[in-house]
């Protein structure tokens, strides 16, 4: 049988995601791909992938999978969430595996992922990658358009997510050090391209003012509650080009800020655009979350992009190997007098 992991239960909303289809935005299609490339590059390399190999980005809630295959070598990276190892499918025998740790993994085992916290995203890679087609250069799922990952879909109870590797290699399990995602307490921003289409009190209300993501948001967009953001010019515009991090504003005057599945043009005005170095802190925001945005010019979006670069380089430089798990003799256990007395609940105070 091929090898696979096969989906016992499909958690809120789980994907394969890679680094994303670029080059195809001429013809409408969007780059997609995953919210958090830190933590999608921190999965990777702790299964020895390379950093944009297509994994498992789950959203809130995940999933629990058994291991069709001899072995396999599984990590998560992103938001904290339990993680249990289930030996054969035995909730009774379950241990938890640590965020920023590889495991391996037997035929019949289970990985059951908790529900998410303190972001909205982690990434689940397996050593050698999932053995799925490549649509236009990614294996990223496009759910609007139907195209990559598995069907072009959300993963569903009963599905396999075929493994490239039959078997896990024979190497010790390694972990990262410490990696913080908490979100930066601004949100940097260069201003435009229709800037102008904004009253100056709006401009400025952008950056004084705290907003909150909403519940409506997904991975098209973050769509932002708050102070409103009164056009100068109206709200439509000539389409044109989105970039990721684009921050547009319909006639409701609310920002939403444009994450890994937005459209290739849109004819609402664009009061900035949140710099690339942001783009991954902001893709683990959850709805409640506040954002506020700091503006900066290009020349410090650009030294941003180079440290981002080089840390997510810096990356590999951070694992080390893994503790070993505690060991219990059992044997031991069982033959030792753990009780020194006993205690009467009725009996007065001596």
């Amino acid at each position: 049988m091929t090898p696979a992991l096969s989906v016992l239960s499909a958690g809120l909303l789980t994907t394969v995601q890679d680094k994303g289809r670029f080059g195809y935005q001429h013809l409408g299609i969007p780059v997609s791909g995953a919210l958090d490339m830190v933590s999608l590059s921190a999965a990777n390399l702790l299964v020895g992938n390379g950093a944009d190999t297509a994994a498992l980005e789950i959203a809130y809630q995940g999933p629990t999978l058994a291991v069709e295959a001899d072995s396999v070598r599984l990590a998560c990276a992103g938001a904290s969430t339990p993680i249990d190892i289930l030996p054969g499918g035995d909730a009774a025998r379950a241990r938890r595996l640590h965020m920023f740790t590889s495991a391996r993994l037997e035929r019949g085992d289970q990985i059951r992922i908790g529900a998410l916290s303190g972001g909205a995203v982690l990434y689940l890679a397996a050593e050698g990658g999932f053995d799925l087609p490549v649509v236009l250069g990614s294996r990223s799922t496009l759910l609007r358009a139907g195209i990559g990952g598995l069907d072009g879909r959300a993963l569903a109870a009963g599905d396999r997510v075929r493994l490239c590797r039959s078997r896990a290699t024979t190497v010790g399990e390694v972990m990262l050090a410490a990696l913080d995602l908490s979100p930066p307490p601004f949100f940097r921003i260069i201003l435009g391209p229709q800037d102008d289409y904004f009253t100056a009190e709006a401009l400025g209300r952008l950056t004084a003012e705290s907003y909150w993501v909403t519940p409506a948001s997904d991975r098209m967009g973050m769509r932002l509650t708050g102070a409103r953001l009164a056009h100068s010019k109206g709200y439509n515009i000539i389409s044109d080009a989105i970039a990721p991090g684009t921050v547009q504003v319909p006639g409701n005057g609310l920002p939403i800020v444009l994450l890994a599945d937005r459209q290739t043009t849109g004819g609402y005005p664009k009061i900035a655009t949140v710099i690339s170095a942001d783009l991954a802190a902001l893709g683990r925001l959850t709805p409640g979350q506040q954002v506020r945005f700091q503006r900066v010019d290009i020349e410090a979006a650009e030294a941003a992009c180079r440290t981002q670069a080089a840390f997510i380089a810096s990356l590999s430089q951070k694992i080390v190997p893994a503790a070993e798990p505690a060991s219990v003799d059992e044997t031991a256990l069982q033959r030792a007098n753990l009780v020194s007395g006993m205690i009467d609940a009725l009996a007065g105070e001596a």
